[in-house]
């Protein structure tokens, strides 16, 4: 069964390839043009089933983790795919996602991009190189700037532009890195490097995982590179952002963290994570609260929020015991879930009831209990405690005082809908496109609620999860 691994980076790159000349002979006739708005969603499902049916190896039961290489040619010449319960996590991730907020667009240029997307993101979850790590990286970010490009938006072309700049030179930084570690090994794949770890044979300078980290940290809207967020939230439409805060930036969080676990199991390079997330969640969320004292747009306010939600998911990630690992996939999850409800939300005028499903993401963001929200806050703070260093003691106060300041702005935000004039009504306002996207937010609502009544079983999996990534066994 592994051998079909590869059919979840293949199929959706046929997808892309087929699209346009299957545009060319169905686009002429209105039963064409629903077949292609479909097309692409369709690949993901049989994406989906295929990953169903690796896991599972069509037995019902979880069989991992599993290795396939390439061609048959060995470590570390070969192209290695692997999947274990955490990339598991976030192939499924991805592909419910893209199902979900697949656009209803007409344009086929969108779908090609976004069926690029999907193998890009998901030959990232599954491969087991730095070399086809960065390529699937670099075709992610050539279909995220299409995506930006082609917004309805006076500024796209210039936003997409700036974009590009800074992911290229994220691109250069991350290939600086896989080329320290190259030198000092020969070799790229992943389960290789890690034994030259593991035995004492070698221990990778803490540049490369700067370099590493920078890079990467560049769709992970990492402290310092992340100039490009709330520009690009702000031109594209709330599907687009809720994909790229939802998905896109947990991706390249997968990636630093599996990074990190088996090449860079040192303290220092936990610490450099540590610092850059702290920056980032108190670098976020201040500004998210003055972008929303002073009116700003909703989503510039969401965009701001989510770099201090990445800040607080690698502050997670930076102590690579059991417990980090489960705080960090919870909190990482929790924000797939909440900002891409949120982001739903933002195009539209909100009535009382949109409100309250605002209010209720609201709540679970800040930590409310019994919302899931708070149970994750709350074991990252225990986390942090149990550290006991000076830094992690900082980190707790100004967790503490970010999770302040989040509460305020998100006050701010409801206050002022208030005032509006659909809030009074409880008719579903807006065109078809905001109806369904706020169908969508009630579909996350749901979820997010859902999760309160089950929080015990996804602890324990996400525990179970956490456990088999600290082992860092390829």
């Amino acid at each position: 069964m592994s051998n079909y691994l590869v059919l979840l980076v293949i199929l959706p790159l046929l997808g892309a390839f087929l699209m346009q000349p299957l545009s060319q002979l169905l686009g002429s006739k209105q039963a064409g043009r629903k077949i292609l708005q479909n097309f692409g969603r369709a690949v993901i499902a049989v994406t989906l089933t295929i990953t169903y049916i690796v896991a599972t190896e069509g037995e019902g039961v979880l069989q991992l983790p599993l290795s396939l290489l390439m061609g048959g040619f060995v470590v570390p010449v070969g192209i290695n795919l692997y999947l274990d319960q955490f990339s598991l996590l976030w192939l499924v991730a991805i592909q419910v996602s893209l199902l979900i907020l697949w656009p209803a667009s007409r344009d086929i240029r969108q779908h090609l991009l976004l069926l690029v997307v999907a193998a890009s993101s998901m030959g990232m979850a599954l491969s087991g190189d730095l070399f086809n790590i960065y390529v699937f990286y670099e075709l992610l970010a050539v279909a995220t700037f299409g995506l930006v490009a082609q917004a309805p938006h006076p500024a796209a072309a210039v936003v997409s532009f700036r974009y590009l700049l800074l992911s290229a030179f994220g691109s250069v930084l991350a290939l600086a890195g896989i080329a320290i570690i190259y030198s000092q090994s020969g070799s790229l794949n992943l389960a290789h490097l890690s034994a030259f770890v593991v035995n004492g044979e070698t221990q990778f300078p803490l540049a490369a995982f700067l370099l590493l980290l920078v890079g990467f940290g560049v769709k992970a809207e990492l402290f310092g590179v992340n100039g490009w967020v709330p520009e690009v939230y702000g031109v594209v439409s709330s599907r687009m952002s809720a994909l790229l805060a939802g998905v896109i930036s947990k991706i390249a969080v997968v990636v630093i963290v599996r990074i990190m676990l088996l090449l860079f199991p040192y303290p220092e390079a936990s610490q450099a994570l540590l610092v850059l997330g702290i920056l980032g969640m108190v670098g976020g969320e201040w500004v998210a609260w003055h972008t929303a004292q002073r009116g700003g747009k909703l989503s510039t306010t969401l965009a701001y929020s989510s770099i201090g939600q990445l800040g607080m998911i690698f502050v997670a990630f930076s102590f690579s015991l059991t417990l980090g690992l489960f705080v960090g996939v919870a909190l990482a999850l929790h924000h797939l879930i909440v900002k891409s409800g949120l982001f739903m939300l933002s195009s539209a005028q909100l009535n009382r009831w949109q409100l309250g499903l605002f209010v209720l993401f609201g709540l679970s963001l800040i930590g409310v209990p019994p919302l899931p929200g708070f149970w994750i806050k709350l074991a990252m703070l225990q986390d942090l405690w149990a550290t006991g260093g000076g830094l992690e003691q900082l980190a707790i106060a100004l967790f503490l005082l970010a999770t302040v300041v989040e509460a305020s702005y998100l006050s701010k935000i409801i206050s002022t809908q208030m005032v509006s004039p659909q809030f009074k009504s409880a008719k579903l306002g807006g065109n078809s496109e905001e109806r369904r996207n706020l169908n969508l937010a009630w579909l996350y609502g749901i979820l997010l609620f859902g999760a309160i009544f089950f929080i015990n079983p996804l602890a324990e999996t996400l525990h179970g999860i956490a456990v088999q990534t600290e082992d860092g066994e390829l």
